[in-house]
């Protein structure tokens, strides 16, 4: 009996660690987009699993995490209360979670070359804005 209730008890604390470890990942993209699949590999070989649901509107998804429209790329990634835009390298989203700032999310707006889910071989600098629930922006990082 003993045994047992040490059983349920470490299967019980063993189905609660995940949730607790992990925060709520969720990738909103096209069924027909390829690169935001890439970008959602590129996030998972980096220890951030997506859970990925396809969407035809993507508009109305990003209108509701309050995506500025001037920051819109193809997909859109909630993850720990925080929302990614487009082609964010999984460091500074590992960053901002790590380091929780006031912010409502990053964004890299288009779909630069060289951007982590767009390596082609060609390498563009691009910006990856941090923007805030007022519509206020500015740089964050460049790669």
């Amino acid at each position: 009996m003993l045994i047992r209730s040490l059983f349920r008890a470490g299967t019980l604390l063993a189905l609660s660690l995940p949730v607790l470890a992990a925060p709520v990942a969720t990738l909103f993209k096209d069924p027909d987009c390829g690169c935001c699949s890439k970008w959602a590999e590129h996030m998972a070989s980096k220890q951030l699993p997506l859970a990925s649901e396809n969407r035809s509107d993507m508009a109305a998804v990003k209108d509701r995490l309050q995506v500025p429209d001037n920051l819109r790329s193809c997909h859109t990634a909630s993850i720990g209360g925080y929302v990614f835009e487009g082609h964010v390298p999984a460091d500074l989203v590992q960053k901002v979670l790590r380091e929780k700032p006031a912010i409502r999310g990053l964004a890299v707006a288009g779909m630069p070359q060289g951007s982590p889910g767009m390596e082609t071989g060609v390498k563009q600098p691009y910006q990856v804005m941090a923007f805030d629930a007022r519509g206020k922006q500015w740089v964050y990082a460049t790669r």
